[in-house]
């Protein structure tokens, strides 16, 4: 099963969604097709066509966006003058919300990629009537103990990046909240130490793939480095703006919610997030959700093997009213 086709969209805006934010929305496809909501990764990716041809073009009406302060979406997060206090789980939320409604969409289904797959399954567990499926790859739930994972734990796995890593936050934060510590940097009044911020930070990222340092074409463009660096260390330094603070399985905690909601969750099989078994934990304790196993593939959604699953997950909920 391959990608569908290549399209563009048939109508795109700038929504307003309060707070000096204006969001980038598109539609593609089948203008009365089943409605689906695409959530992309980082968070402060923004939505690539990739993600278009995910879904059959004749069966679903695709919204994208730019979640707020990425992409196309203004102000950029790469500015130093933009008001992150307003960037939050809850915001983004809402943001959807005002979407949905702006483009008259009762409900629709949510498919969400790493930190979408967090937004979205947030989203699902408090505006559930909204929500008819979940499709989620490069599974996580934003919980305390990944983000230790993957700023800490996966320094023994990768000890050399690690240490430049860790090295560039003062000495006294070493041993402490690295997401933090870096954000702190990230909000610094000096342009060259949030310049060195967010490429050190950039550059552990890419470690973590595993690819040759800086090799991600995306992360040398300085206004996309710094405005993904600046979010991400925003969420992942503040537990992801989940629940009651402490972000730690808050998601886990209320899978609950998700009773009722169709869900297929699929998953690389050497995707790091697999260590703390978060995944298998989400689909058994979800009822009505399916986990499938993508072997030899990591925390890529664009490798062939994913994009199979994923079209074959798209295509069969798209005969599902």
């Amino acid at each position: 099963m391959s990608l569908h086709p290549e399209i563009e969209p048939y109508e795109t805006g700038m929504l307003d969604v309060g707070d000096g934010n204006h969001v980038y929305w598109e539609t593609c496809g089948n203008p009365d097709g089943k409605p689906a909501l695409v959530l992309h990764g980082g968070p402060g990716s923004g939505c690539t066509p990739y993600f278009r041809r995910l879904f059959d073009p004749a069966a679903y009406r695709i919204v994208l966006l730019d979640q707020r302060g990425c992409g196309r979406s203004t102000p950029h997060a790469s500015r130093h003058d933009t008001d992150m206090s307003v960037n939050t789980t809850a915001h983004l939320i809402t943001d959807l919300e005002q979407l949905r409604r702006h483009l008259g969409i009762d409900r629709w289904l949510v498919w969400g990629v790493s930190w979408g797959s967090v937004l979205g399954l947030r989203y699902a567990q408090t505006h559930p009537d909204a929500i008819t499926e979940l499709v989620l790859t490069g599974v996580a739930t934003g919980s305390d103990a990944e983000v230790a994972l993957l700023t800490r734990g996966l320094g023994r796995v990768f000890p050399d990046a690690f240490e430049r890593f860790r090295s560039q936050v003062p000495a006294a934060e070493r041993d402490g909240n690295l997401a933090a510590a870096y954000n702190r940097l990230l909000e610094s009044p000096d342009a060259e130490v949030r310049a060195r911020a967010a490429r050190a930070w950039t550059d552990w990222e890419t470690a973590m793939i595993p690819a040759p340092p800086r090799s991600v074409e995306r992360y040398e463009d300085p206004d996309f480095r710094m405005g993904f660096a600046r979010t991400v260390t925003h969420y992942w330094g503040n537990s992801h703006f989940l629940g009651d603070g402490s972000g730690d399985g808050v998601i886990l905690r209320h899978a609950h919610l998700l009773k009722g909601i169709p869900g297929t969750l699929v998953q690389g099989a050497l995707d790091f997030g697999n260590l703390l078994g978060i995944v298998w934990r989400l689909h058994h304790a979800w009822p009505g959700s399916e986990l499938v196993i993508v072997g030899d593939t990591g925390h890529n959604a664009g490798a062939a093997a994913m994009a199979e699953a994923l079209v074959a997950a798209t295509d069969r909920y798209a005969r599902r009213l």
